[in-house]
């Protein structure tokens, strides 16, 4: 059994449209233990270091508008496969082609406004949840 720790983030658009306790309830029917969860305003200096990889790249500047642009819920999430787990639930990243289903299958608008996001890997993971909740890195 691999127990995973996999950062997870309901973004402005999911708490702007009343979907936080939709996306919470998924995690906990599913089985995932929510160990660290706090509502807050991302700072710019803050996304500009989440997105860094993405840094130089012509959509960076759009990322970082749009999780600045209101309130997150940030979540740290355990449990068996965690990572690749909660990436199924999300769904694609492209809502077009997420599965009905998913959070952005049945939520998500746009490839820019989705909802929902997750790590893609372990070193993803902890690299993200030393940047939120840097007292569980």
């Amino acid at each position: 059994m691999a127990i995973e720790r996999t950062y997870a983030m309901i973004k402005p658009d999911g708490v702007a449209r009343n979907l936080i306790g939709e996306v919470i309830s998924r995690i906990e029917r599913k089985g995932y233990k929510i160990v660290a969860l706090k509502q807050m305003q991302i700072s710019r200096e803050t996304a500009e270091k989440h997105y860094g990889e993405h840094k130089g790249k012509p959509f960076f500047e759009g990322l970082v508008s749009f999780i600045t642009s209101g309130p997150v819920v940030a979540m740290v999430l355990e449990g068996e496969k965690a990572i690749s787990g909660w990436r199924t639930m999300m769904g694609a990243t492209n809502p077009a082609d997420a599965t009905p289903g998913s959070i952005r299958g049945d939520y998500a608008s746009t490839i820019d406004e989705n909802v929902a996001h997750g790590s893609d890997a372990p070193e993803t993971a902890a690299r993200e949840i030393g940047i939120f909740f840097p007292e569980l890195a």
